[in-house]
């Protein structure tokens, strides 16, 4: 019998590592070839490809109609992205093709729309794959199918202006619990930019006012929001996948954090173009106040895929840029720099004011040759910041004319 003699159909894509299936982006070439392995001659109608590219939701939901009676209610959407159909084999005159046995292979390929896809994705309520099929036709056989999938990733840069834009904001909120107020907490928190990838450090820094009668616990959050859509309804998922806790800051006491790192963990880019299908990244800085609800201040996080450029930004931290390299390196440096000495009794209001209006390059963007210089060169120069030049009364003062003079005094 036919079916007997079909040892192997497959679909090999070209340059495919070994257990893994190909990614590519939108306007890319696929090609690869379909692999027939026959144990005897063999009579085919034909070989047929078909590709195809989908984001499909679907989730149920029960509703009550009465004290006695309840439905179920289907909510589901499609968005097609890929339709491509190729015939690999078939004869001109509409008879049957006969192949000799063993080892037959049919090239294939197709170009990706121009336009923008989007990035694969395997969620609770929908997902987004892209796949290519094969049917092979026999008389009196039933149809051989095969179906492997590809992965699609679009390209996110984060080296745009608006995902370089620095993220800030503040929020506060009167504790209270049981018709008492304890008090007024506040958080302002800030980062360098909105856009990273995974596996580098986002650089934290907030300021946490306590000024109820109680202990805080300060913590950040990184958290995905997947958002399912279909018939005007809404179904959303929401999970932490990254994680930061600070000191208890106690009653009516102030804390800082210097740039306290989180890790983005491997994770998916956003998906921010698709019409029934979003994944979104959030920053959250919170505080636990006992006995009240939290407070948290959210802070927008685009995940992509193209990592900051080593001098894209003069305003990007060296933690965000080499995230991978300074893994080591956070094991010597503390995460909370030293400040100086009498810093605030030698700078004016305005001048405070000033400096904190200015961008200033982070102290440690000096270190883009990490790669190349020794630890001891930067080490020092990343953990203490200088005071601005001052002047400093000399204990054993000199005669007037022998004393030398400050330019700045």
């Amino acid at each position: 019998m036919i079916f007997d003699k079909l040892k192997k159909l497959d679909i090999v894509f070209d340059s495919q590592e070994v257990d893994c299936p190909p990614v590519f982006s939108s306007g890319d070439v696929v090609s690869g070839r379909v692999v027939l392995d026959l144990s005897g001659e063999s009579r085919l109608d034909s070989l047929k490809l078909h590709a195809e590219g989908f984001a499909k939701v679907h989730w149920t939901e029960s509703r009550s109609a009465g004290s006695s009676t309840a439905y179920t209610q289907n909510f589901s959407d499609e968005v097609e992205y890929l339709n491509r159909r190729e015939v690999l084999l078939q004869a001109d005159n509409g008879e049957m093709t006969v192949l000799p046995a063993g080892r037959h292979e049919f090239p294939f390929s197709f170009q990706l729309p121009e336009e923008t896809l989007v990035t694969s994705f395997e969620g609770k309520h929908g997902s987004i794959r892209y796949w290519v099929k094969v049917k092979l036709h026999r008389p009196w056989a039933t149809v051989k199918k095969i179906k492997k999938e590809f992965t699609v990733i679009e390209p996110i840069d984060i080296n745009t202006p608006a995902l370089l834009a620095p993220q800030a904001g503040t929020k506060d909120k009167m504790a209270r619990a049981w018709y008492r107020n304890f008090g007024q907490v506040s958080i302002t928190a800030k980062i360098d930019r909105k856009g990273y990838t995974p596996g580098e450090v986002i650089p934290v820094f907030a300021e946490f006012d306590n000024c109820t009668s109680r202990s805080v616990v300060p913590k950040a959050y990184i958290t995905q929001t997947q958002t399912f859509i279909a018939r005007g309804t809404m179904k959303q998922k929401r999970s932490v996948v990254g994680t930061l806790s600070g000191d208890i800051v106690g009653a009516r006491t102030r804390e800082t954090w210097h740039g306290r790192a989180i890790k983005i963990p491997p994770v998916g880019p956003s998906i921010l173009q698709c019409r029934i299908i979003k994944v979104e990244y959030m920053l959250k800085v919170c505080v636990d106040v006992p006995g009240t609800s939290k407070l948290c201040l959210e802070l927008p996080l685009v995940i992509g895929t193209i990592p900051l450029h080593p001098f894209g930004s003069r305003t990007s931290s060296v933690s965000s840029q080499y995230s991978v390299n300074l893994e080591w390196l956070r094991m010597a440096i503390p995460e909370q720099p030293e400040p100086p000495p009498d810093y605030s009794s030698v700078v004016t209001e305005e001048e405070a004011e000033q400096r904190n209006n200015t961008v200033v390059p982070q102290p440690a963007e000096d270190l883009s040759g990490i790669l190349e210089r020794p630890l001891r060169a930067f080490v020092q120069e990343f953990r203490f910041r200088p005071p601005p030049v001052y002047c400093e009364i000399d204990p054993n003062p000199q005669p007037l004319n022998m004393r030398p003079r400050c330019m700045t005094c």
